[in-house]
């Protein structure tokens, strides 16, 4: 039962016998959504990310990858007019949730947030049809997501557009973003996945406090330095081109291990984990629609 839900699934209040209807209709309004009607809002712009033309998603990853740039430059930005500290980090972090705001609310594609909102519709019907349609649209995604954070962080070496406090940040940041340890990173990059495919289930939920959603749940990655494969991909790109860490370690120190993790924490964390709550209630309305259907 969810939080302002009677045991019937209506809305608290909204059959009160003490309230007239207008005030029973306020009621209903104020209540909180159902998990099903979460789970069917998310479902929904999942089928309509599946059913975009390979052109639209391509622009659109593209774009988000070029967003997502600006949580590296801005946490630079503010670390840069920061004295040296123990709680520099805590400050600078805000700046991480930039490309987030961005990206999320301005509807671009992100890949982190297509291990939920895809995946429903997959674990709705099960084929293999929209299993390949996942594919596609995460292939694409993810793809023009990197290469938009690779585009960002050359803008970024063009010399003489940020003072040098503000580059030596950039390089502490990138250089950060790269870790020996494999398993260290898969870990943190599941936690990531897992609260950003979290922050997707929530929005719905959120109504006029999306902004301060995205921004509370964006920032506690930053403070845990979690590993997102498309804001953290950023920071790596720029420490390769700055000559810092290789190729070959941007994939093994970053890429695969983060890209491991996010999925893991999207889709086996938040997407099966959500829709297994309530995947009886989709069944009984498949089978009652059936009923009706043959009568």
């Amino acid at each position: 039962m969810g939080v302002g839900m009677d045991e019937d699934g209506k809305a608290a209040g909204s059959d009160s016998p003490h309230l007239d209807e207008g005030e029973q209709s306020q009621a209903a309004q104020h209540s909180g959504l159902r998990p099903l009607v979460i789970h069917e809002i998310i479902r929904e712009e999942g089928e309509d990310e599946l059913e975009r033309s390979n052109g639209a998603l391509t622009l659109s990853g593209f774009a988000a990858g070029l967003s997502m740039g600006f949580s590296f430059l801005t946490e630079a930005l503010i670390r840069a007019d920061l004295p040296a500290s123990t709680w520099r980090h805590l400050i600078a972090s805000f700046g991480y949730s930039v490309g987030f705001i961005i990206a999320v609310l301005g509807r671009q594609q992100l890949f982190t947030e297509s291990t939920l909102t895809a995946i429903l519709p997959l674990l709705t019907r099960r084929n293999g049809e929209t299993a390949l349609a996942v594919g596609r649209l995460w292939a694409i995604v993810l793809a023009m997501n990197l290469v938009g954070t690779w585009a960002f962080a050359a803008l970024l070496l063009v010399h003489g557009v940020f003072s040098d406090a503000v580059v030596g940040s950039l390089g502490v940041i990138a250089r950060e973003a790269i870790h020996d340890a494999f398993a260290a990173t898969f870990i943190r990059a599941m936690f990531a996945g897992w609260l950003i495919a979290l922050m997707v289930w929530i929005l719905p939920s959120a109504r006029s406090a999306r902004l301060l959603t995205v921004l509370l749940i964006t920032y506690v990655v930053a403070i845990a330095k979690l590993s997102h494969i498309v804001a953290g991909s950023a920071e790596a790109a720029y420490a390769v081109l700055i000559g810092t860490a290789s190729f070959g370690q941007y994939l093994m120190g970053f890429l695969v291990p983060t890209l491991l993790g996010n999925i893991v924490g999207g889709v086996a964390l938040v997407a099966l984990l959500n829709h297994g709550t309530v995947a009886e209630e989709i069944q009984d309305g498949i089978d009652e629609r059936g009923g009706r259907k043959a009568e």
